[in-house]
């Protein structure tokens, strides 16, 4: 017995996908089981994992020399997912099968548990998207991944429950049919039944600001005592967001499916993500990266929200490591292997109390802290961050007639549909470009849609000099009035546009 098998795998480096061809020779010699290409620990443990399957599957695992090739042999492999592959592999070298051509438009992955049953692994989505690409005909992958993988159109998704199964299929003994996807009703989300603009009392002002934000993909800064209602607002800030389109879904499906965050049906759904990591996460957590490089919670809140409560408490080199995200809408994490370019495109909310007590803008109750304690606090957020958000607006106590008061406000859904309407407007603007909202335009774009009437022109040539603005501040000024004048049905900015843009500016501090 003397023969070598190859089996087609695949593996996924950042969110893109390659071929790895498992090569088996079962040879003469004592009995042993080798694994080369670079293969981590997951990797290498996967041989006892093996073992154990074959034999309690019901089939012969050969007592022979056993050498497994992973190629490339100069890409490091990692994680359990060759399992499926290097079974089938020696299953294949020892003769046990016969249609060879199975396995030539075939791609296998998956996790063996000792009994022989498969359990998930993560990346599926973009290695079933790689495989259509390369015109591989079906893929084989455990039953708990099959939902994701049959997203992909234009290859057979084969949902193997067990080792024992796969071989009676790839014999023809029993054939295991093509998975079909499960046609999902719309499940009303976590975020969509607890969170919504109705539950939040007063804040008009506040709430004014997130519609401004949403329809315009801006940033935004909240300030304002504890209990005032900013986390409520940032949660409820989704809801008013337009729903996904299939291609962005697709995009971030992509990155929860790499990070291991996709799991089921529950995932499938069109609202977009939010994230609100601690303000004790590390930088490698935020931005992305690792020994082997995965995407952070700036990826995982790709198309939706990056919620950063108590933002002055972040570390520094976490809030300067989001600058060049913020411009960009990307992240790229070098290490010395090489580069990787996550996608980072989000919608930041950011939230702080005014001092470290929280009530140095409360009218009604006293701040102890003093003017050295509020201006360090304050200065913990550089100057450059504070000029990539758009929006600043204080969220002040709210008034106890306010709090009890039976009447109900303007509940999400009326709101989504005036960002909605805004949102087409800018589509059409931005028709047959990469730009999909106001707040992504470039210089260029500026120029030619944000047409200023007269008026609106002196009142914000003025403002420029007196408030001494830089260009960046100008040119987001300009993008933040386009948006309001959208909200509006107005295809010129006016003077009351550039006015309410000029309140979102941050007030100057007087100690």
């Amino acid at each position: 017995m003397n023969k070598v098998a190859k089996i087609f795998s695949a593996a996924t480096v950042g969110l893109d996908s390659y071929l790895v061809e498992v090569e088996v020779d079962i040879g003469a010699g004592l009995p042993s089981f080798t694994i080369v290409g670079l293969p981590d620990k997951a990797i290498e443990e996967s041989k006892e994992r093996v073992r154990a399957a074959i034999r309690n599957s019901g089939v012969f695992f050969p007592n022979h020399r056993l050498t497994i090739n992973l190629a490339p042999a100069d890409v490091k492999k990692e994680g359990p997912s060759f399992d499926l592959p290097i079974a089938v592999g020696i299953l294949l070298s020892g003769e046990q099968f016969d249609r060879v051509k199975d396995f030539e438009t075939a791609i296998f992955i998956g996790e063996l548990s000792l009994d022989g049953k498969l359990r998930p692994v993560s990346g599926v989505l973009p290695i079933a998207m790689y495989a259509a690409e390369r015109g591989f005909e079906q893929i084989f992958v455990p039953v708990a991944n099959a939902e994701e993988a049959a997203l992909v159109k234009g290859i057979k998704v084969i949902a193997v429950e067990s080792l024992m199964r796969l071989i009676e299929h790839l014999r023809g003994e029993e054939v295991i049919p093509v998975y079909k996807v499960r046609k999902v009703h719309k499940v009303e989300s976590e975020v969509e039944s607890q969170f919504d603009f109705s539950y939040i009392a007063g804040q008009e002002q506040a709430k004014r600001a997130m519609e401004i934000a949403a329809a315009g993909h801006h940033n935004i800064f909240l300030s304002g005592p504890p209990g005032s209602g900013k986390t409520l607002l940032a949660r409820s800030l989704p809801t008013i967001l337009p729903e996904m389109d299939e291609d962005e879904m697709l995009e971030v499906m992509k990155i929860y499916s790499v990070s291991g965050l996709l799991s089921g049906a529950a995932n499938l759904q069109k609202i977009r993500p939010f994230r609100s990591p601690h303000h004790t996460t590390s930088s490698v957590a935020i931005v992305g990266g690792g020994t082997w490089p995965k995407p952070g919670e700036i990826s995982l809140s790709h198309r939706g929200v990056l919620f950063l409560d108590e933002f002055p408490e972040f570390p520094r080199s976490v809030l300067e490591a989001l600058r060049q995200p913020l411009e960009d809408g990307i992240v790229t994490v070098s290490r010395a292997t090489g580069s990787l370019t996550f996608p980072a495109e989000f919608l930041l909310v950011a939230a702080q109390n005014p001092c470290p007590c929280g009530y140095l803008s409360d009218p009604e109750k006293h701040c102890i802290c003093t003017p050295t304690q509020v201006i360090r606090y304050q200065k913990k957020v550089s100057g450059p961050i504070l000029d990539r958000i758009d929006i600043h607006i204080e969220v002040p106590r709210i008034k106890y007639d306010k709090l009890a008061s039976e009447k109900v406000a303007e509940e999400s859904a009326k709101v989504k549909e005036r960002v909605e309407s805004a949102r087409q407007k800018q589509k059409e603007r931005f028709k047959g470009t990469k730009i999909k909202s106001n707040a992504k335009m470039g210089v260029k774009e500026v120029k030619k849609y944000c047409r200023l009437d007269d008026d609106a022109e002196k009142l914000i040539g003025a403002a420029v000099d007196s408030m001494k603005l830089s260009a960046r501040v100008y040119h987001r000024l300009l993008k933040l009035a386009r948006t309001i004048a959208d909200l509006e049905n107005s295809e010129n900015i006016k003077p009351n546009h550039i006015a309410e843009a000029l309140q979102y500016r941050p007030k100057e501090k007087v100690y």
